[in-house]
């Protein structure tokens, strides 16, 4: 496949890129069929804003396969299949929740979308280069997934200090609380079940916006040397028995947060 130049790519019109994100960067060239085919091999490595802008990628790159006679045959079995994909067996989940997303939705109004399209960028890219994988992004929350238990704790750090090195529109700060937990859970037709997906959920909900919280479950899978401070055990609401939770530690993050929220400490 010949290779754009820069001014050959300034010259195509925003209909030759599969996708164009919110800042208006354009990605997957399909001028031709050889950068159709390109695009078509590379789609799952771009980190999109939101599910929608895949979608509308991913079907602006089909019509243009038909355009050129292109049979996506591979392309369509893994965008349909997509739970082929994750890892089954013994996994690690980290979600990450906007804190205070509603006051931020309110005080932006319209201009919510944009900040909101900045944190899935901001938190998709540090999960793929942990070699995680993006579960779900709906609402105000991100949920992966990763098969070692350390690569989803340096995805977490990575992801807030993006977000603390970030400029947020209006002079807002914009947080994210993260929880840390590994289980067993099954994967079905429409993603993963089991108490240890809701445990996840309420330890990442515990968090205070900058914080990274994990299960006795993550930091037992986790490398001894990393930095983690032990909070104590917490029940959560639904779960039958008390979680030991950690925090973990890093000199360029804040490490100073409130008690656990949404959790009563086990006595």
């Amino acid at each position: 496949m010949a290779t754009l130049t820069s001014k050959q790519r300034a010259q195509l019109p925003d209909s030759a890129f599969a996708y164009i994100d919110s800042s208006g960067k354009r990605r997957l060239p399909i001028n031709d069929a050889s950068h159709v085919r390109n695009a078509l091999s590379r789609f799952s490595q771009v980190a999109f804003e939101d599910d929608a802008a895949r979608d509308r990628a991913r079907l602006k790159l089909l019509n243009a396969a038909k355009k050129f006679g292109i049979m996506p045959i591979g392309f369509i079995s893994a965008q349909l299949e997509p739970q082929r994909k994750l890892p089954k067996g013994r996994v690690t989940f980290l979600l990450a929740d906007i804190e205070g997303s509603t006051e931020l939705l309110r005080r932006l109004g319209d201009a919510y979308a944009s900040l909101l399209a900045d944190v899935r960028r901001l938190v998709r890219a540090p999960v793929r280069a942990a070699r995680g994988q993006v579960v779900s992004a709906r609402g105000d929350d991100v949920f992966a997934v990763f098969e070692q238990a350390p690569a989803a704790l340096d995805a977490a750090l990575a992801i807030q200090r993006a977000m603390q090195a970030h400029t947020w529109p209006g002079g807002l700060e914009c947080r994210l609380r993260i929880g840390l937990h590994r289980g067993r859970p099954e994967l079905t037709e429409t993603g993963y079940v089991g108490i240890s997906v809701h445990a996840a959920a309420r330890i990442c909900f515990s968090a205070h916006g900058g914080q990274v919280v994990l299960s006795a479950a993550a930091r037992s899978a986790i490398r001894a040397e990393a930095d983690v401070k032990r909070l104590g055990a917490w029940r959560f609401r639904g779960l039958p028995e008390p979680i030991e939770i950690f925090q973990a530690i890093t000199p360029d993050l804040p490490g100073e947060f409130p008690p656990l929220r949404s959790a009563q400490r086990a006595r």
